[in-house]
């Protein structure tokens, strides 16, 4: 997957000449499930010409409850994320949560990926750009579209100019989120490709119980609106038994029916491509 030459050269392609995914779990277990799901979806990709981003957080800093899972600890995460880059060849995306996170995950991984509730961080937005790293900003779910403008140019005015903005939902009520497909047309307005989090804009937090609940019969429906609306990324969270993920199984994708959904929507994505260029 990685023929076009370095991690940075394969990200530069990413959306310019068909869909590409990033996927991985919720968060790092262990290295014999990130092995088992990066070993499976790299072949998966490879067979149907996808550019693969693996994802992984490597600690969880945003939990419902105290009580929640948040990891097996930084280092140890880290370290297992930076055996996948190297074991398979893949660029691997992670979450940070504050400035001084920044420098420390940039020695693991190709992809610092800010939290949807940190969009407007400044602090943590420029400590991303200055480790020259890719950087996908996840919208608020209090933003609009348009705002993001803001958050790319916190990254952009050091330099930085690899950028992602990724669509995950807006906050529905107290316990429902809705995607707004408005949204990819007027992120990629401002000059960058636009990704959409299909498992994550299914997720219904808040929930009485303390542990986030979700929709996933609808991550199909959510992933084809996606790619009509022009989405270059398919951003999803998979697990071989998502009852027992220890973070955000409500609404992950059974990692056995991950070739359906690729099927699917690559052949969509070569239809809303020929109709662009038929256009233009």
């Amino acid at each position: 997957m990685l023929s076009i030459g370095t991690y940075d050269d394969v990200l530069k392609e990413a959306g310019r000449s068909g869909m590409f995914l990033i996927a991985g779990p919720c968060v790092v277990e262990s290295e014999d499930l990130c092995q088992e799901i990066a070993e499976r979806v790299q072949l998966l990709c490879a067979e149907r010409n996808l550019l693969y981003v693996f994802k992984a957080s490597y600690r969880k800093a945003n939990r419902s409850s105290a009580s929640s899972f948040t990891g097996i600890g930084d280092h140890e995460a880290l370290g297992i994320l930076g055996h996948i880059r190297e074991r398979y060849r893949l660029p691997v995306l992670t979450d940070i949560h504050d400035a001084q996170e920044a420098s420390l995950a940039a020695n693991h991984v190709d992809v610092l990926q800010i939290p949807a509730f940190l969009a407007r961080q400044t602090d943590l937005l420029e400590a991303a750009a200055r480790t020259g790293r890719w950087v996908n900003i996840k919208k608020g779910q209090f933003m609009s579209a348009s705002s993001m403008k803001f958050a790319a140019e916190k990254i952009e005015r050091l330099g930085n100019k690899q950028i992602w903005l990724t669509e995950r939902g807006t906050q529905f009520g107290y316990h429902d989120l809705i995607v707004d497909f408005r949204s990819i047309p007027r992120m990629q307005s401002l000059g960058y490709p636009v990704v959409v989090d299909i498992t994550h804009s299914l997720q219904q937090p808040n929930q009485d119980s303390g542990v986030t609940a979700g929709t996933p019969e609808f991550i199909e429906t959510i992933g084809k609106a996606a790619i009509v609306c022009g989405a270059q990324g398919i951003f999803l969270e998979t697990h071989p038994n998502p009852s027992r993920a220890l973070s955000d199984g409500a609404n992950m994708l059974p990692l056995n029916q991950l070739p359906h959904l690729l099927d699917r929507l690559i052949a969509l994505d070569q239809t809303v491509r020929s109709f662009a260029t038929e256009e233009s």
